[in-house]
């Protein structure tokens, strides 16, 4: 049996780059969840309001 040794190099710093595209992950996960607890919570859709109604008390997220 073999062992490979895994190295890695130090990080410098968090580049431009990197950091704009962490802003965009964190910008669309917050449009999401808005839609997910606006959009689907009060559809009047009852199938939609319904499952997102469950889901919050499975989460114990409380909702009224």
């Amino acid at each position: 049996m073999q062992v490979e040794a895994v190295t890695t190099r130090p990080l410098s710093g968090v580049t431009a780059g990197s950091r704009s595209e962490s802003l965009v992950g964190v910008v669309l996960a917050a449009l999401l969840g808005a839609f997910v607890i606006w959009g689907v919570g009060f559809s009047p859709i009852a199938a939609l309001h319904n499952a997102a109604h469950d889901t919050r008390h499975s989460m114990a997220f409380p909702c009224h």
